[in-house]
């Protein structure tokens, strides 16, 4: 059974589950949306982290998979790796409090900002150290372009 008409899927059968036709998102459209490749969309669904409805060869997306999407471009952002924000994703549970979902999500997150700290500061080094290099390097191409005019 087709479940497109005029170009936009019908809210029925067992896989449209209450979604209304205009709340359905072609993968091209939800990569612009979020200023992601379709390589990209088709890799998260691989990995479990997207479940769109097929019709065919077409692939739709629900508001769910669009507020899942948002998670994961934040995850990723902010430094977790994919199989943390699966990890955390699958957490959750539309009709309990998620309150473990919600402990896993705020440990994992102390942990990242520990990291990302740390990281700032070894930066913060990094970029002191690099200036005083330029500086040394700079009195020396003066001091070489003093001694070349001199001459």
């Amino acid at each position: 059974m087709n479940m497109m008409t005029a170009g936009k899927p019908a809210a029925h059968g067992p896989d449209m589950a209450g979604e209304a036709p205009e709340d359905l998102t072609r993968i091209g459209e939800m990569a612009k949306m979020f200023g992601v490749t379709l390589r990209t969309l088709r890799f998260y669904e691989e990995k479990g982290l997207l479940k769109p409805i097929r019709d065919g060869a077409t692939r739709l997306y629900t508001r769910r998979d669009k507020a899942r999407l948002k998670l994961i471009l934040l995850g990723r952002k902010i430094g977790f790796s994919l199989r943390e924000v699966k990890q955390m994703l699958d957490l959750y549970d539309p009709t309990g409090s998620n309150v473990r979902q919600l402990r896993v999500t705020l440990e994992k997150s102390e942990k990242q900002l520990a990291r990302l700290n740390k990281q700032r500061m070894l930066i913060e080094e990094a970029i002191a150290d690099l200036q005083q290099l330029m500086t040394v390097v700079r009195e020396k191409l003066a001091e070489q372009q003093g001694k070349s005019s001199a001459t």
